[in-house]
């Protein structure tokens, strides 16, 4: 049984990263598209995409561009897999991934809950940033 705080379906309010010096980046636009999902059993899915996502010139993915493969593979993300939380934050193991890399890496967020909003913050030392992304419950 994990803690039920989390659990449900959150829709994605804002996505930002902040940068040492205060800059601000949008990774995928200001209108950002996501879900966020945790269920009662201890799983958890996240999916994030650019709202400006251009479709396929072809009808099948299969027969799409290189070009066109590569822009959808920028402008989404996701995970899904285990979780915990303890207090304050949640830690995700992800199992599948887009990104090869995070498969079995532990990502830990930092979360808050207000009124009807997650907020899940973390820091990346390699990019000296601070990840913040806002959801609503759905």
């Amino acid at each position: 049984m994990v803690n039920q705080v989390l659990v449900g379906v959150w829709k994605l309010v804002s996505y930002e990263i902040r940068l040492a010096d205060e800059q601000v980046i949008y990774p995928f636009g200001e209108d950002a598209i996501g879900y966020l999902m945790y269920t009662e059993n201890g799983y958890m899915s996240v999916n994030l995409m650019s709202a400006n996502c251009l479709p396929f010139t072809a009808e099948s993915a299969t027969m799409a561009s290189l070009e066109e493969i590569l822009m959808a593979i920028k402008t989404f993300f996701a995970y899904c897999g285990k979780y915990e939380v303890f207090t304050n934050k949640v830690i995700h193991y992800p199992e599948v991934s887009n990104i090869p890399n995070l498969k079995g890496l532990r990502q830990e967020r930092t979360f808050e809950i207000m009124d009807n909003c997650l907020c899940l913050t973390f820091n990346s030392d390699d990019m000296q940033a601070t990840f913040k992304l806002i959801w609503e419950r759905v």
